[in-house]
């Protein structure tokens, strides 16, 4: 029978567990670990539980914070209209059936599109707000300008205009909302507020010159992309003095949103807007004695 091999010491065996095959250093900055360890923080270890271990005071703390920071923002001295006219664009194209947004595209949109004229109204009393959708090329106007929120939720919440379907119309979309601004006062502001999921646009001429008739009218387009960054929604943005993002997740798109929600700066070529009369009584002296009748 062969001899049997005592057993090594433990204390003689070295394995350097911190070396990859090709000895490259896997050990972290603080030499405790693997570096992989240490870039990967748990957030949910700074909640901290109350006497009755619920997590709604840390949370509540989290959302003043977030609200804080919002105020802080929005706190430089800039000149803002009272009276906006807005019409929000909703792309409803089969590039909304993407499911990257839970539950996907076209419920998260929708429901934020709710809440965000739920919030514009809110913040907005004496503004006017319109809903326009695009697909099969073309737009379609589904609520005119008016101040009643109950109208524009109950328009998106029916069954046929929440049906995806071709392809988006970007110039008809910004066509059909400048047409129906064109004849708002020069007092009050012109938007277009555009949520847009696609990466292509099915369009019957030349979009720029629908931007140079943008320019003209003085209406400003901010659109908010759930796909990628596009070329030309940032030129549009950026020619009309609008605002322009891509949404990275659900907050993101609610914050993106909801940034619309307060007055934009007016532009310089704003700044001497009109006065307009307010119905407030004046005094008016009689030289004769009148008769008054109430």
């Amino acid at each position: 029978m062969a001899a049997r091999r005592p057993p090594v010491p433990a204390e003689d065996v070295e394995i350097n567990i911190m070396d990859d095959d090709d000895g490259n250093q896997l050990r972290g900055a603080s030499g405790q670990g693997y570096s992989w360890e240490e870039e990967y923080k748990r957030s949910w270890d700074v909640l901290q539980e109350d006497e009755q271990g619920s997590l709604q005071g840390a949370v509540a703390s989290i959302q003043q914070q977030l609200k804080r920071r919002r105020l802080y923002r929005d706190s430089a001295t800039v000149q803002r209209g009272i009276i906006r006219h807005v019409y929000l664009g909703i792309d409803m194209s089969s590039a909304m059936v993407e499911l990257d947004l839970k539950p996907s595209r076209l419920e998260c949109t929708l429901t934020l599109a709710e809440q965000f004229i739920n919030e514009y109204f809110d913040q907005n009393p004496l503004s006017q707000l319109g809903v326009v959708l695009t697909r099969r090329g073309v737009a379609e106007k589904i609520t005119e300008l008016s101040g009643n929120p109950t109208e524009h939720i109950e328009a998106i919440r029916k069954k046929d205009n929440r049906l995806p379907d071709g392809e988006p119309s970007l110039q008809n979309l910004l066509d059909l909302a400048r047409t129906s601004l064109h004849h708002v006062p020069s007092h009050g502001s012109r938007e277009i507020l555009v949520l847009y999921g696609s990466l292509t646009t099915c369009d019957p001429g030349n979009i720029l010159d629908t931007i140079s008739q943008l320019k003209e009218d003085t209406i400003r387009v901010s659109m908010i992309g759930l796909s990628a960054e596009v070329q030309i929604c940032r030129t549009i943005c950026k020619e009309t003095n609008g605002s322009y993002g891509v949404v990275l997740n659900e907050p993101h798109y609610k914050d993106l949103l909801f940034e619309n929600v307060p007055p934009p700066p007016l532009a310089v070529a704003k700044s001497n807007s009109n006065l307009i009369r307010m119905g407030f009584p004046g005094s008016k002296v009689f030289e004769h004695v009148a008769l008054c009748a109430w």
